[in-house]
C-alpha cells in the first residue's frame, strides 16, 4: 500500500462467525475487544466498534510502519476473518477520489496496467453519493490516471471504498485472520501438552473455538533431563501469541512410569501410563477451574490411538476429553503445524516421557478391567492427587 497525503493509517478488522450470534453477539465482541485490547498493549489504539467491523484508530500522524505492525499482530486474534491496513480520509468525494489515485499510484498493477475494480460499501446511507456512482467516479479517476484497464469480474487489483458514520475507509488488499470465536468464549480447558507435533495444533485448534487453555507438561524426570521441559515452554510461548497470559504446569513423572513398569503389565504399559496422566490432568483442571481436557489424538494413527484404546482411556476420567484432531491425518496436522509456527520447535530432539514405556509390542485392544487391577496395585487415584501436588507453574507473558 502506498502513503497518501489525504489521511491517516489505520486498521479494520472484519469479523467472522461472532456476526451470527443473535442475542448473545454483543457478549462474543466485548470478549473479542478485549482480547484485541490486551494483544495491542504496546500500542497506542483507540478501538471503535461497528456494525461487523471494529477499527482501530492510531494516534494522529502515526508512521505507516506501525500500523502495518498492529495489522500484523491482530492478525493473530481469533474471531477475526480478514485485516485491512486502511487510510481513513474525511467524506468528501473529492478527496475520496485523489486518495484513491495516491492509494494505487506505487502498486506493482500500476506497473504491469493490470486491470482493476474499484468497490463500494455505504454504511452511511446519508452519503451524497450510492456506491455504484461512488463507484464510477473513483474508477473514471483512476482510469484516465494511470490507463489501466476496467475488469469488473476478475480484476487484479482492487481498491476498496467503505463510507461509515464519520468518515471514509480506502485499502486495497487484506490479511487473512485466525477465524473462529474469541479466545475466552467458551470456557477453559487443560491441554496434556507433550512435546510432540500433534499437541500444540490440537490447543491451537481450541483456542480458535474460543476455549481459554492452561497447558500440562509430564517430564520424565529425575529419569530424563529437562529438555523436553524447555521444548515444551518453547511451544506454548509461540502458542501465546493466539491467547496470551498463558500458564504452563510441569509433572515430574518418571518415579509413577517406573512404578507402572513394575507392574509387569508390559504391553498394557503405555495405556495404564495414559489414564494415569489424565487422572492427574483432571485433579489439576478441578484446581485450576478447567472445565475439559485437550489432546493430540488422532484414530489409528498410533497404538494407543486405536478405537478400543481411546475409549479405554476416556474411562479413566469424567472430564470430557476433546480431541480435535481425531480426524486428520498426520500431513494435515503438519501443515498446520507449519502455518502456526510449531513445527520447527516440535522436531527439535528431545528425551520425551513416554520413550521411558515404549514396549516391543503395544496393546491395541486393552481391556478396562485389566487396566483398573494395574491402577489398584498403584493406588492410582492417590498416586494421581500426589502428582497433581508436584507440579510447578510456569507462567508466559508476551513481554517476558
Amino acid at each position: 500500500m502506498s502513503m497518501t497525503t489525504f489521511g491517516e493509517p489505520c486498521v479494520l478488522l472484519k469479523l467472522g462467525e461472532v456476526v451470527l450470534k443473535g442475542r448473545n453477539r454483543e457478549l462474543f465482541e466485548m470478549r473479542l475487544r478485549a482480547n484485541i485490547k490486551a494483544a495491542l498493549k504496546d500500542y497506542s489504539v483507540d478501538i471503535r466498534q461497528r456494525h461487523g467491523v471494529i477499527a482501530l484508530f492510531l494516534p494522529e500522524g502515526t508512521a505507516y510502519e506501525v500500523a502495518a505492525a498492529v495489522a500484523q499482530r491482530v492478525s493473530e486474534v481469533p474471531g477475526l476473518v480478514l485485516i485491512h491496513l486502511a487510510w481513513r480520509v474525511p467524506k468528501d468525494p473529492e478527496i475520496v477520489t485523489k486518495a484513491a489515485i495516491e492509494l494505487v499510484r506505487d502498486t506493482d498493477e500500476v506497473a504491469r496496467k493490470a486491470h482493476f475494480a474499484v468497490r463500494s460499501r455505504r454504511r452511511d446511507k446519508r452519503f451524497p453519493l450510492r456506491s455504484n456512482e461512488l463507484d464510477r467516479l473513483v474508477g473514471g479517476a483512476i482510469n484516465d490516471t494511470y490507463g489501466l484497464p476496467v475488469s469488473l469480474k476478475n480484476p487484479e487489483l482492487t481498491v476498496h471504498i467503505e463510507v461509515d458514520r464519520d468518515e471514509v475507509f480506502l485499502f486495497t488488499g487484506g490479511i487473512p485472520g485466525q477465524g473462529g470465536l474469541p479466545v475466552g468464549s467458551s470456557g477453559r480447558g487443560l491441554v496434556l501438552m507433550s512435546g510432540g507435533i500433534d499437541s500444540p495444533v490440537a490447543a491451537y485448534r481450541m483456542m480458535r473455538r474460543g476455549l481459554r487453555v492452561d497447558f500440562l507438561h509430564f517430564s520424565g524426570i529425575p529419569f530424563t533431563t529437562s529438555e523436553s521441559i524447555y521444548k515444551a515452554y518453547a511451544l506454548v510461548r509461540n502458542l501465546d501469541k493466539f491467547q496470551g497470559k498463558s500458564r504452563l504446569w510441569v509433572v515430574p513423572f518418571g518415579k509413577a512410569q517406573q512404578s507402572i513398569r513394575a507392574s509387569g503389565q508390559d504391553r498394557l504399559a503405555m495405556i495404564a501410563q495414559r489414564r494415569l496422566m489424565l487422572k492427574t490432568a483432571e485433579e489439576v483442571a478441578h484446581r485450576i477451574h478447567a472445565e475439559a481436557l485437550v489432546t493430540g489424538d488422532s484414530l489409528g494413527q498410533v497404538s494407543s490411538q486405536t478405537l478400543t484404546n481411546i475409549t479405554a482411556q476416556d474411562n479413566a476420567v469424567d472430564l470430557p476429553i476433546l480431541r480435535p484432531l481425531i480426524g486428520l491425518d498426520k500431513t494435515e496436522i503438519i501443515a498446520e503445524a507449519r502455518r502456526i509456527g510449531t513445527l520447527e520447535i516440535s522436531e527439535l530432539p528431545d528425551e520425551d516421557c513416554c520413550t521411558l514405556l515404549a514396549p516391543r509390542s503395544a496393546e491395541t485392544r486393552a481391556k478396562i478391567e485389566d487396566l483398573k487391577l494395574i491402577e489398584k496395585r498403584l493406588d492410582a487415584e492417590d498416586l494421581a492427587s500426589q502428582l497433581a501436588d508436584s507440579i510447578r507453574p510456569y507462567r508466559l507473558d508476551a513481554d517476558t
